[in-house]
This record gives structure tokens, C-alpha cells and sequence, in this order.
């Protein structure tokens, strides 16, 4: 079983995903990310030395090397994965686990497919609690079940930016030695990207709570914050008005109000790190691709100006969908008098 998860480490690359493919082949109604078609494919071979076995969700823990957020996990966000299992009587397509360490609490440790552990075990407390967990038992390194895991988990929109950061963070000094040139050979990422990531898991806790949601934190948004925190006096400044901003979108939460939205959020911050803003203090960097294409500038008449410097390549929804947040958070951003 290890040369066969090994097998697919070596296979599957970082790519872009594959089109979709209709419900109807792939069995849960929704999208499946390339190592979940492959476990299916694996499944539907039928029974073998590799054949999955029948465990009870609580048999296994979850590997805390996993970036998903589990306390995240709903039944709604969930729902048509519930929906999906509860008529097929079960995952078609199985969890990876490996054997928990003797003297474990529990047998099994959960390395991939939380969301159909989280959804069986829902449907065994509410009305199906015949149904059991198919897994797959593999024996991977840690490193191993972190690339694993983290293939899957690009391909998952309900995966944060924070949440993938974070972790990135935690394994570059538990699995890569502190060195991230070696995680980033290993994740097939670039030093750069690696950087940006990091950069993202190391905001102050009070930044991130600003935001109505973890969701809405971006990696662009750390490249724009994190220099104005490295000065004391400018760090202490955004920290305070982090605080404020997080006691307003509670108020807000609290009274089902709109919340403040992410480019306000950073406005907020910039503006409060440099009360006195310079003329280069005044533009806001305009990120696609990973790359710096341009600037957005707001002049004190209440006009912008946009500077952009476009490749062949680009992809141009992406740059569309930038640019019209980067001109939201320069209209957003208060000028000094």
C-alpha cells in the first residue's frame, strides 16, 4: 500500500485540476480533486490486498499535520457530501488512515478525508448509525502524509489561505529542518511563493480577527501589511486599530449587520500604521499571478490613478478581479490633510 500512495506522490503534480467530470461518474455531487478521482478509481477495482476496510469514525484521530480547519467543519458546508454518501450507504471513495502509535487512545489516525469522516460520523448521530467509514491503510512519514494532504487541499476551495499558510508554517520547521528552500523543492513551489505564504501565517492574531472571516484574508493582503509591522511604532498603531475594527465586526455579527468588508479592513490598517501618508505611501500594490503588475494611486483631488504593466500570459479574469479590488481599497484608504 505505501508503494501505491508513494506511486500517486510521484504522479500527481501541482497543476492546475482537471475539468470536471459529471456527478454521475464521479459519485458525490460535487467536484473531486485529483487524488480523490484516483482513490476512486483505486475503490471500484474491487477487493484486493489493497481493499479498504470498514472503521467507525471515532476509531480514528485526525493527524494534527492536516491544514484543515476541523472545528470549521458543518453540517451545512458539508451537505451535499452527506447527501451524497447517505444514498450511495457510505464513501465510495475512502480515507487514507495509518496505525496510531501503541497506547493510542484511538487505532487509527486520519491523514486524508476529513470531510467524509466529519460526514459519516454526522450521519451516524442522526439517523444512519449503521453506516462506516471505508479507509484505506497506508504506512506514510510524516513528510510523506504532508505532501499528500496538501496535493489535495490546493484543489479545495474551502481550504483558507490562512489555513494552508499556517500549516506551511508549522511543517517547514517540524518536517524541512527550518530550511524552506527544501519545502519548497519538496512542495514544487517557488522560494518566492513559499515566502509570501509565511509572511501570511506570521500576521498578529488581532489582524487576522479584523476580518469579518479567515476566509477573506488573502496572502496579497500580508504583502501590503507585513512591511508596515516591522517598525515598532507603526506595528503598535495597526495592532490598536486591529482591535477596534475586530470589536466593530463583533457589534456587527452580533446585530445580523453587514460586516466591514476585507479592502475597508485594510485600509483601516494602512491608514493607521501611516497617519501621514507620502505620495508613496499612498499607493497600493496590484497583485496577480503571485507577481507585482501595477499600482493603484489615490491622489488627495479624490482622483486614481492606475499603472499596470500586463504579460502575454496573464490570466485575465484574475487580473480583472485584482484590479477591482486594489480600486476599492484605494478609494477606501483616507487621505491625510
Amino acid at each position: 500500500m505505501a508503494g501505491f500512495i508513494r506511486d500517486i506522490l510521484a504522479t500527481l503534480t501541482y497543476q492546475p485540476p482537471v475539468p470536471k467530470v459529471a456527478p454521475k461518474v464521479l459519485g458525490d455531487q460535487e467536484e473531486l480533486s485529483r487524488l480523490d478521482q484516483r482513490l476512486a478509481c483505486f475503490a471500484d477495482k474491487g477487493a484486493g490486498p489493497r481493499s479498504a476496510i470498514s472503521i467507525q469514525p471515532d476509531e480514528c484521530s485526525v493527524w494534527d499535520g492536516n491544514p484543515r480547519d476541523q472545528p470549521g467543519l458543518t453540517a451545512d458546508s458539508c451537505r451535499s457530501l452527506i447527501e451524497s454518501i447517505a444514498s450511495e450507504g457510505g464513501n465510495r471513495i475512502p480515507v487514507l488512515v495509518r496505525l496510531n502509535p501503541p497506547g493510542s487512545d484511538r487505532p487509527y489516525q486520519l491523514l486524508v478525508g476529513s470531510r467524509r469522516r466529519f460526514a459519516v460520523d454526522w450521519l451516524n448521530h442522526n439517523g444512519r448509525p449503521e453506516l462506516r467509514l471505508a479507509a484505506l491503510v497506508v504506512d506514510l512519514s510524516d513528510e510523506e502524509a504532508f505532501r499528500l494532504a496538501d496535493i489535495e487541499n490546493r484543489e479545495r476551495a474551502d481550504i483558507s489561505e490562512l489555513d494552508r499558510a499556517r500549516s506551511y508554517q508549522n511543517a517547514v520547521d517540524r518536517f524541512y529542518g527550518g530550511v524552506q528552500s527544501r519545502m519548497a523543492e519538496a512542495l514544487n513551489l517557488s522560494n518566492s511563493q513559499l515566502s509570501r505564504l509565511l509572511a501570511l501565517a506570521q500576521l498578529p492574531e488581532d489582524v487576522v480577527d479584523a476580518f469579518a472571516t479567515r476566509d477573506e484574508l488573502r496572502v496579497r493582503y500580508s504583502e501590503l501589511l507585513t512591511p508596515l509591522l516591522r517598525r515598532p511604532e507603526q506595528r503598535s498603531r495597526m495592532i490598536a486599530e486591529a482591535q477596534l475594527i475586530g470589536e466593530e465586526q463583533q457589534a456587527l455579527a452580533v446585530q445580523g449587520d453587514r460586516m466591514i468588508p476585507p479592502a475597508m479592513v485594510l485600509a483601516r490598517l494602512r491608514e493607521a500604521a501611516l497617519p501621514e501618508l507620502s505620495e508613496d505611501a499612498r499607493d497600493i500594490a496590484i497583485i496577480a499571478g503571485g507577481a507585482r503588475i501595477g499600482r493603484a494611486k489615490a491622489s488627495r483631488s479624490g482622483g486614481l490613478t492606475v499603472d499596470l504593466s500586463i504579460a502575454e500570459d496573464i490570466d485575465l479574469d484574475e487580473l480583472l478581479t485584482r484590479l477591482r479590488e486594489t480600486i476599492v481599497a484605494a478609494r477606501a484608504a483616507p487621505l491625510a490633510s
